[in-house]
């Protein structure tokens, strides 16, 4: 059996004043007084570099700490790095894969976020440029301790993220005792979404916990953690 968790974060609206903004394509680098750099993908805000560091610790180290010594763990998406260097904290991790669907994700926190693009810079990171549900589909069963997945809005591509066979497909990848967090939106904003993965989880998983963690983050969406803790026995507290 399998236990689910949910994470939720609640973000606070803040008004920024900009100073400069810098067009790349679908992505844009804006320059806030408050916030020093703000990146934007198709409108909405994935970061900012004075407080990613919450959001990154929060969706790293409470699913990671709720296991003894993990040592394979993959991240879904998180091509910015900011999840890779927060996993490289864990001493035991002998095998850290990033899968992340957008090359220009990765080049862009390189060239302009260099404290988060620190991470690839651990020779236990191993990165994977492709779909992420073809990656899990051929990925060995009970591979991973550990899957955290940091997906976009769950529109287009992203939608079959928080879908059933999505997280069947993780079960599989995850040993006895694993766990996966996932990014799972607003739980004011997108209660349908939460409720159906809640739902599922209680389908796919042995349960599930809402948990609030409250982040200050220039955003014009609340988003949320969803974890799930792959035991029969094992209670995440």
């Amino acid at each position: 059996m399998v236990s689910a968790y949910i994470f939720n974060v609640m973000v606070l609206y803040c008004h920024l004043k900009l100073e400069r903004t810098l067009d790349m394509d679908d992505f844009k680098m804006e320059l806030s007084t408050s916030y020093g750099k703000v990146l934007v993908l198709d409108g909405i805000v994935q970061l900012t570099e004075k407080d990613e560091c919450a959001y990154q610790e929060m969706i790293t180290h409470l699913p990671l700490c709720s296991i003894r010594s993990p040592k394979n763990v993959l991240v879904v998406g998180g091509g910015d790095g900011g999840l890779l260097r927060e996993v490289s904290c864990h001493s035991s991790a002998e095998q850290i894969h990033l899968c992340e669907i957008d090359q220009m994700v990765i080049d862009v926190s390189k060239k302009f976020f260099p404290q988060l693009s620190v991470g690839f810079e651990d020779p236990h990171v191993r990165l994977h440029v492709g779909d992420a549900v073809e990656f899990l589909h051929s990925t060995p069963e009970g591979k991973y301790d550990a899957i955290i997945v940091d997906s976009s809005d769950p529109v287009g591509p992203a939608q079959e993220l928080v879908e059933r066979p999505f997280f069947e497909t993780i079960a599989r990848a995850l040993r006895p005792g694993g766990v996966l967090c996932n990014m799972a939106e607003s739980m004011w904003l997108h209660t349908h979404l939460i409720q159906d993965m809640i739902s599922i989880c209680h389908e796919t998983f042995k349960g599930s916990v809402l948990r609030l963690i409250k982040l200050s983050k220039m955003d014009e969406n609340p988003s949320d953690f969803l974890s799930q803790l792959k035991d029969k026995k094992r209670a995440f507290v």
